[in-house]
């Protein structure tokens, strides 16, 4: 069938297309005015995911993405929320409630579960495209219930985001703490540790006392280097007066042997002028040669006496630079002691410092997360409150008529093509020649005066039964 012959069906059968389209905008109209209306009630909240974190100090530029608006409208829409807003409200200790539980479960499960699930039903949430705010509706019966449940939901919302960052903090918290005292007596115990091994040792300024001691070793070297000159030349004198000790300087030197040495020269040419006058047996000759004698001997014994001086003074310089070289010895044993106590010292001084530097640290992240566990901010800000709406958002009387309307005015079409092809008949030129396969001879005009519609009632067609004669 083309458009003509729809056209020419509907024409044809308008009391059945009539009928159709009434019975549907009738039923249309009785669907949607027997429904009990339904309110929508709306509230708006804003996810602040750019302010830096004052308590944190970090931005969270991290959930300016549609993930974390996803992951928000889940928490929203989750059963923790879903409970903590049936909390609010009363309804977990409505008897009524509890009633229809028993009966739709038979008492199995969890009733605040199975409410939950009941208000999720009738609960949408999304953000806009490209938006921190997320819209949050519920539909109901009852307009005051509607905006109730919805601020019930939002508030549940708010304070559930509260704990789910408090409670991570909360616990690092109880973690910070215990970890502090731990390393609090890890602190005291190296400390205990450093102080009894300073009593121990007797160190109270390890690099203080290190420089004395090195100073004291360079001075005692310095000591040792002077007596070792002082040493070597009493060494050599000593071995020069075992060799000829009457001409060594400190013989030469001598006051005593100066006076003798004179004494004895003066005498003996007192005895060569004498023993040129007086003769060799001469009394005074006998005298002068007894005082001779007597003088030789005298520096004699006191160059013998200035030679073992000097061996005094060597044996003397030995000592002196012996036991400067044994306080040497001492004090460099000392001082690789010192450093040795200073390196064990300088170990638990590590000890001590790691400790405390752990302890430290352990104190800032304990202030930090104590002060992040009792935080009452969240980035959650209500942006719209809901209120009890004036009009109903279904059923909607206009929109389902007209809906109703224009699908009744189709199936109104389509009833009557239906009825058509059903029981086919001739109503117009097209008609008789598709339908019957035989020439067409002529058509008469409609009676005038004639109330009839449609083509196929205006006009009278003849037919031939047989195909007409020829014509000579």
């Amino acid at each position: 069938m083309n458009l003509m012959d729809v056209y020419v069906s509907l024409l044809a059968r308008w009391r059945t297309a009539l009928i159709v389209l009434i019975a549907v905008v009738g039923a249309t109209a009785a669907f949607t005015l027997t429904r009990v209306p339904q309110y929508t009630a709306q509230a708006s909240v804003v996810l602040d995911v750019r302010t830096p974190d004052p308590i944190a100090a970090a931005g969270t530029q991290s959930m300016a993405g549609t993930a974390y608006m996803v992951t928000q409208v889940n928490v929203l829409r989750s059963e923790r929320v879903a409970v903590r807003a049936l909390d609010a409200l009363g309804l977990s200790q409505d008897p009524d409630r509890q009633a229809q539980w028993r009966a739709a479960t038979n008492g199995v499960g969890s009733f605040e579960s199975w409410l939950a699930d009941g208000l999720l039903l009738k609960l949408d949430a999304a953000p806009p495209r490209d938006s921190n705010v997320i819209d949050v509706f519920y539909t109901s019966p009852d307009p005051v219930f509607a905006a109730k449940v919805v601020n019930a939901w939002v508030k549940a919302y708010v304070d559930t985001t509260l704990e789910l960052r408090v409670e991570p903090a909360k616990r690092y918290n109880s973690f910070f703490d215990n970890r502090s005292k731990e390393l609090r007596e890890q602190l005291e115990a190296a400390q205990s540790r450093l102080s009894a091994f300073q009593q121990k040792m007797g160190i109270v300024a390890t690099e203080e006392r290190l420089d004395v001691e090195n100073s004291r070793l360079s001075e005692l070297s310095s000591q040792v280097v002077q007596l070792q000159g002082l040493a070597n030349e009493s060494s050599g004198r000593q071995r020069q007066s075992a060799q000829n000790a009457s001409d060594m300087n400190q013989v030469f030197s001598s006051p005593v042997l100066v006076s003798m040495t004179t004494d004895l020269a003066r005498a003996k040419t007192q005895l060569n002028e004498l023993g040129e006058r007086l003769g060799a047996n001469h009394p005074a000759m006998a005298e002068l040669r007894a005082k001779i004698a007597q003088l030789e001997s005298g520096i004699a014994a006191e160059t013998r006496r200035v030679a073992s001086s000097l061996s005094i003074d060597d044996r003397i310089n030995q000592t002196r630079l012996a036991q400067a070289q044994a306080a040497v010895a001492e004090q460099r044993a000392k001082l690789l002691q010192l450093r040795t106590h200073r390196d064990e010292m300088a170990v638990l001084e590590r000890d001590v410092e790691s400790a405390r530097r752990s302890y430290d640290t352990t104190l800032a992240r304990l202030a930090q997360t104590s002060v992040e566990s009792q935080t009452n901010q969240t980035n959650v800000s209500l942006l719209k409150e809901a209120t009890p709406p004036a009009y109903p958002a279904s059923p909607r009387v206009r929109l389902n008529i007209t809906i109703g309307f224009l699908v009744g005015c189709l199936l109104a079409v389509a009833g009557a093509v239906v009825r058509e092809l059903l029981d086919r008949r001739l109503r117009t030129d097209h008609d008789v020649l598709s339908g019957l396969d035989v020439p067409l001879l002529g058509v008469l005009p409609a009676k005038a005066g004639a109330k009839r519609i449609g083509a196929s009632r205006r006009r009278l067609r003849l037919t031939l039964s047989s195909a007409p004669p020829k014509l000579s």
